[in-house]
C-alpha cells in the first residue's frame, strides 16, 4: 500500500511540476532544424579540410550523412580523411560505399585505385577503377593519369607509363604546384624504375 501511495505522489508531483513549468513560461529546450543542406555541410567540411581542421571537416561530412544517408560527396570526404591518416581499410570502405551509390564517380574510382596501389594488391581492379575514372575525369584527368602511370610502372609497362605521364604534365594547371610536384615525383620514379628511358 505504501508503495502505491509513493508512486501516486511521484506521478502527481511530476504532473504538477510540468503544469507549473507551462504556467510560469519556463522555456523548454527547443530542437531547431539544421539550416544547412547536406551539400552545404560538405562544402563547409571541404573548407575546414583545406584549413587543416580535419576533425571539424569529419564532423561536417558525418552531419551530411545523417541528413542524407549514402551521400557520395560526404563518403568521399571521409574516405580522403581516412586515407590521409593511413587508415586504408577504412578509406576503402568509404570509397566502396560511394561507388555502390555512384559507380562512375571519378574521385571515388581514382581514390580506391590509389588505396589498392598503396596496399600493393588488386592491381588489375585498380586499373579498371582508374580507367572508369578516366571516362569522366574532366579536371581530375591529370590526377587519374598519374594513378594510371603508377599502375603501369607496377606492371612493368614503362612505355605506357611514360605516355600517360607526358599527357598529365601537358594538361596539368600551371598554378597547381602540388600536382606538378606529384607528377615530377612520378617521372622520377619512372626513370628510376626503368633505366632504358634515360
Amino acid at each position: 500500500m505504501t508503495t502505491s501511495v509513493s508512486f501516486v505522489r511521484v506521478v502527481a508531483c511530476a504532473l504538477l511540476f510540468g503544469g507549473l513549468q507551462a504556467c510560469l513560461g519556463i522555456p523548454r529546450p527547443a530542437v531547431l532544424p539544421d539550416p544547412l543542406t547536406p551539400i552545404e555541410h560538405v562544402t563547409l567540411g571541404t573548407t575546414y579540410y583545406a584549413q587543416g581542421l580535419k576533425d571539424k571537416a569529419a564532423l561536417e561530412y558525418q552531419t551530411a550523412l545523417r541528413q542524407r544517408h549514402e551521400f557520395v560527396p560526404a563518403l568521399v570526404g571521409l574516405g580522403n580523411l581516412s586515407f590521409e591518416r593511413g587508415a586504408l581499410e577504412e578509406a576503402e570502405g568509404y570509397y566502396r560505399r560511394a561507388l555502390a551509390t555512384a559507380p562512375n564517380h571519378t574521385s571515388a574510382n581514382n581514390n580506391l585505385a590509389v588505396v589498392y596501389l598503396m596496399q600493393g594488391q588488386r592491381i588489375d581492379e585498380a586499373e579498371q577503377l582508374a580507367r572508369r575514372a578516366l571516362e569522366q575525369a574532366g579536371p581530375m584527368r591529370p590526377y587519374v593519369l598519374d594513378t594510371m602511370a603508377k599502375i603501369y610502372m607496377l606492371k612493368g609497362e614503362y612505355v605506357e607509363a611514360r605516355a600517360v605521364l607526358e599527357e598529365a604534365v601537358s594538361i596539368a594547371p600551371p598554378d597547381d604546384e602540388l600536382l606538378l610536384k606529384q607528377l615530377r615525383q612520378s617521372q622520377h620514379e619512372l626513370v628510376g624504375g626503368n633505366k632504358q628511358l634515360l
